[in-house]
């Protein structure tokens, strides 16, 4: 069952969200997590945690489930970049405790966040290309941003996966926690972020982020309509089915 619940550790607010055991995102769930980042920021917080329970933060969106037809997909693609950019938007400074996988748009949602705290054992994964269709929720403007555009083009074409330490070594990821202290570590920096002036880091944070959110809309209007594009081609039909299959695609060029 998808959810997400809000705790308070001082002035940082804790979100988590649950979406099964990959913690899937749906359309709904994404709002809700928007939600309680705006909900926070109403009721006083200072920064915020976004977590997740279990092996995995987040494994994207469940495409067994968003539709089989491209009118189908799109639809859900534009609700759910509608819901990205909310979280993109939130006026908190966000650390996200990534434990196990964060790939596709689950990837964009740990980019979301301002800071990203991950494991040895954390893996991160832009795998559209190995799908077929064109990466989502804003990574096209957010990973050049985190790790430059020369290393950015190489994840996005390749679509290989990124441990955790070399996630810290790219600037993917901000800092490197044994999983036991994943948590512990990732609200000791919202904690940290905190305790500074609230007013003042929020400014820091909406000057910086400015041209971030309005190129990350463009982004997605831009990455919606390739990806509509392409689920009508061969090559998706193919990246998916082997990937329900957990097998390795042959593409045919179509």
């Amino acid at each position: 069952m998808n959810q997400v619940t809000m705790t308070r550790v001082d002035h940082v607010a804790v979100v988590e969200f649950a979406g099964g055991p990959g913690n899937y995102f749906t359309v709904e769930l994404l709002n809700h997590i928007a939600d309680r980042l705006e909900q926070a920021a109403d009721e006083g917080a200072r920064a915020a945690v976004l977590t997740s329970p279990g092996r995995h933060f987040c494994a994207g969106a469940d495409f067994s489930s968003i539709g089989s037809s491209v009118e189908e997909r799109g639809e859900v693609a534009d609700r759910t970049y509608a819901a990205g950019a909310r979280i993109f938007k939130q006026p908190l400074p966000v650390v996200a405790a990534v434990q196990g996988a964060a790939i596709g748009g689950g990837l964009g949602l740990a980019c979301a966040a301002d800071f990203r705290v991950v494991t040895p054992e954390t893996r991160l994964e832009a795998n559209f290309t190995r799908l077929g269709f064109h990466p989502g929720f804003g990574l096209s403007v957010v990973l050049p941003r985190l790790v430059g555009p020369q290393k950015a083009l190489m994840l996005l074409m390749e679509g290989r996966r990124v441990d955790g330490r070399e996630a810290v070594g790219l600037g993917l990821a901000d800092q490197l926690a044994d999983a036991d202290g994943l948590i512990d570590a990732a609200i000791d920096l919202a904690v940290r972020l905190a305790a500074r002036a609230p007013l003042a880091v929020q400014a820091v944070r909406a000057t910086l982020r400015r041209d971030l959110i309005r190129d990350v809309e463009q982004a997605m209007t831009w990455e919606a309509a390739e990806q509509r594009r392409l689920w009508a081609t061969e090559d998706a039909n193919i990246g998916l089915e082997a990937a329900r299959r957990r097998e390795t695609p042959n593409f045919a060029g179509r």
